[in-house]
């Protein structure tokens, strides 16, 4: 089957969404990643039953991770910040120990996206993407351009085909 009938097949119904900011400066009420998500998902009908915002610390990551990925109905989590190379962006280690199946597509075609617009430093990052409990689970750099390359040229693109994919049972 091609993708364009996986993508027929998958439909365009909701897709269940938890928001997770991974910031150590970052309030509810400064968090514009999350309000940019909230609505490019509202926008296209998608419901958003989940947000953290926690501090990059390894031991929130995984419990955010593991809390979300049991949530009932919960299909995509994604994590925006600590994925960059300084020594509190853990995030990305964290997430990689649990991903159970990975979409290096993800990363490798975000960073060229990246490069285009931020030309060699767009190597620093360390976007990842996988499953983890039958769940998907995106992790994008915290910068609100990086959250809307993510979102607008890959991630929503693909959603209704990827919820789809990780749902089928064989």
């Amino acid at each position: 089957m091609s993708a364009q009938q996986h993508r027929e097949k998958a439909g365009h119904g909701p897709v269940t969404v938890a928001i997770v900011t991974v910031s150590d400066t970052r309030t509810p009420e400064t968090d514009q990643n999350r309000r940019y998500i909230e609505g490019r998902l509202a926008d296209l009908g998608h419901v958003v039953a989940a947000y953290r915002l926690i501090k990059d610390e390894p031991d929130q990551v995984a419990a955010v991770l593991d809390e979300l990925a049991a949530a009932p109905g919960v299909q995509l989590i994604l994590f925006n910040g600590g994925t960059g190379i300084s020594p509190r962006d853990t995030t990305f280690d964290v997430i990689s120990r649990y991903l159970e199946k990975t979409l290096p597509g993800f990363g490798e075609l975000f960073r060229m996206f990246s490069y285009q617009e931020v030309g060699a430093a767009a190597m620093f990052s360390r976007a990842t993407a996988g499953v983890y409990r039958g769940t998907l689970v995106f992790s994008m750099p915290g910068s609100p351009n990086a959250v809307q390359v993510a979102l607008e040229k890959l991630i929503l693109p693909e959603i209704n085909h990827l919820a789809w994919e990780v749902a089928r049972k064989g």
